[in-house]
């Protein structure tokens, strides 16, 4: 996986966590992830990072944002709740 790759799943999942209107506490989860972004950007050099987050933000389909979630939450252990809930979410879009 390429840095930009890379950089497009965690955003992809600060998305997909933003679309879980039904979990209380995603502001905190969200902070988290945007914490964890911040660090991503200061270790690598990405061109172009307003344009990967129109890309992600705008032609990214939910699933796949959902699906980032999942990824990044297991990486900075997020609440069980939460990921039960996305796994939810993601079997009615299916």
């Amino acid at each position: 996986m390429t840095i930009n790759e890379e950089y497009r799943l965690y955003l992809g999942a600060y998305y997909g966590v933003q679309a879980m209107d039904s979990y209380e506490l995603k502001v905190y989860i969200l902070k988290e992830i945007d914490d964890y972004i911040k660090n991503f950007l200061k270790m690598n050099s990405i061109d172009n990072i307003e344009e990967e987050i129109t890309y992600v933000k705008d032609n990214v389909d939910l699933k796949t944002k959902l699906q980032d979630s999942l990824i990044l939450l297991n990486k900075i252990n997020a609440p069980m709740e939460l990921i039960l809930l996305i796994k939810k979410r993601l079997k009615e879009l299916n």
